[in-house]
C-alpha cells in the first residue's frame, strides 16, 4: 500500500496511516466552511483546497 503523505500547518510531514478513516472524517466533520482538524499533535486548516487534495489521494489510492 502507498503512504500518503501530507504537510501540516507546521509544515512537518504527516503519515496518513488509515486514508479512508482520514478521508471521511474530513467529509463528514469539516465539510464546509474553513476549521481546524488535529490528528496526532499535527494541526492542519481544512478548507476546500484541503478537502480537494484529501479527495484526490483518496480517489488515487482505490
Amino acid at each position: 500500500m502507498k503512504k500518503s503523505i501530507i504537510k501540516d500547518n507546521n509544515n512537518n510531514d504527516y503519515i496518513i496511516k488509515d486514508l479512508k478513516s482520514f478521508y471521511q472524517h474530513i467529509m463528514d466533520y469539516h465539510h464546509s466552511s474553513t476549521s481546524l482538524h488535529e490528528e496526532n499533535g499535527h494541526y492542519f486548516t481544512v478548507d476546500d483546497d484541503f478537502r480537494s487534495k484529501i479527495k484526490k489521494l483518496y480517489q488515487n489510492s482505490n
